[in-house]
């Protein structure tokens, strides 16, 4: 009970800080913009907050708070700027892997005194250009570049995703933890929105590099926590999609609640062209899209709330030695990744409506709801957010047909046994 207290007390800090700085997140955005990043000073003052260390071991220093705190924390960062929101997802969300390569790597990420995210990742899908091969103690990394490389810019660590073969011709992927001294990173993180967050991709400073065998994990023993981390907490025993997709529809919920707020603020006393209405906000058009936005962006809200909730208590099934069945997994899996593309949709319409309703001058690039328009859309088509694609695979499921099969981060069969540690 003590625990808990005291992780709703540093819960409510931790947003009490962001709110106190979110006026002024809100001013670097146009800046962060330009430069395709993030400043260094915004990530200072991020970490002061403790928004970085929201998913961080407390045997290490960090809050651990729950996946429901979590996703408090993520809505907050994300309604005074999208990418702030994504680089505080991107750090929180990614911490799972860590915890699952082993208790060195932990000791590496978690040890040292750090203000900032801990690990960035890239690639973790069969796509990746990034290649691995065992030698005697450890592996030989080539390839690249790595892309979408969120947070890299600023963590201590980036875990690569790179394809090794088996012994039996097939492929499979592997997580290598990279120190930062051993990355390069490049400028081409130009893009429609989410341009703050720095997501650039990285290569080896050299054609090879090699990493010893702890650092270089089969990323299907990663998601069947089939490696002991060391760490005490339920969060460590979590489902990860239902960890880190709950997370990311913080973002396009607080995104969508920052364009909320901010079209109520600019539109008092603003006229409607083309009808005799002088208050925008006393005309009934303006009241039933207000409704149809407040609707959509509950909707999202209830629902990831619901799977944070419901990750949370898996989590803590799993820690008690009572895990939940591999088929209700695979559901909730399969659910958790659906309904998180429904959320991002929903708020981007809604966000949209905000937009459409909000005159010429919203177009213009000091004006946050035209970022926010854009940055919601930019999370609808993240690679693992294909809507009709993850409706097929949950649909299969209620029909009693397996989903298709596909590998890397978002992989439903990751349920089966892992493979023996080679």
């Amino acid at each position: 009970m003590a625990a808990t207290l005291d992780k709703i007390e540093r819960l409510t800090e931790i947003l009490g800080k962001l709110r106190a700085l979110g006026p002024t997140l809100r001013e670097r955005a146009l800046e962060a913009e330009r430069a395709g990043r993030l400043s260094d000073e915004t990530i200072a003052d991020l970490a002061s907050t403790g928004a970085f260390d929201i998913a961080s071991p407390r045997e290490f220093g960090g809050e651990e708070l729950s996946v429901r705190q979590q996703l408090d924390v993520i809505v907050e960062a994300s309604k005074w700027d999208g990418s702030v929101g994504w680089v505080v997802w991107a750090g929180a969300s990614t911490d799972w892997i860590p915890a699952g390569s082993g208790p060195r790597v932990v000791e590496e990420v978690y040890g040292p005194e750090w203000a900032g995210p801990r690990v960035a990742g890239s690639s973790h899908f069969p796509a990746s250009r990034g290649r691995a091969k065992r030698v005697d103690g450890g592996w030989i990394l080539s390839g690249g570049p790595w892309t979408f490389a969120t947070a890299s810019l600023w963590a201590p660590y980036t875990n690569l995703g790179c394809i090794a073969e088996d012994d039996h011709g097939g492929t499979y992927l592997v997580a290598a933890q990279v120190p930062r001294s051993e990355l390069v990173f490049l400028d081409d993180w130009h893009v429609a929105g989410m341009r703050g967050t720095g997501s650039i991709s990285v290569n080896l400073r050299s054609d090879e590099l090699f990493v010893p065998e702890y650092r270089g994990v089969d990323f299907r023993r990663i998601t069947s926590g089939a490696i002991e981390s060391g760490l005490a907490g339920s969060l460590w025993k979590a489902p990860a999609l239902g960890w880190s997709f709950s997370l990311m529809a913080g973002m396009s919920i607080g995104i969508a609640q920052g364009a909320l707020e901010r079209f109520l603020e600019r539109s008092a006393g603003r006229s409607i062209r083309g009808t005799s209405y002088k208050n925008q906000l006393e005309a009934p058009l303006t009241h039933l899209m207000l409704a149809e936005v407040h609707s959509k962006i509950q909707s999202a809200t209830l629902m990831m709330r619901a799977n944070a909730d419901e990750t949370d208590r898996l989590g803590e099934l799993a820690a008690a030695g009572t895990p939940a069945d591999a088929d209700d997994m695979q559901r909730f899996s399969a659910r958790v990744l659906m309904e998180t593309a429904y959320a991002a949709k929903w708020c981007a319409e809604a966000i949209e409506l905000l937009q459409r309703n909000s005159g010429a001058t919203a177009i213009m690039d000091f004006e946050p709801i035209q970022r926010s328009w854009r940055d919601a859309r930019v999370i609808t088509l993240h690679g693992a957010l294909n809507l009709e694609a993850l409706s097929e695979n949950f649909g299969r499921l209620m029909a009693g047909i397996q989903p298709h099969q596909f590998a890397g981060i978002t992989t439903l069969d990751r349920f089966a046994p892992a493979p023996a540690s080679r």
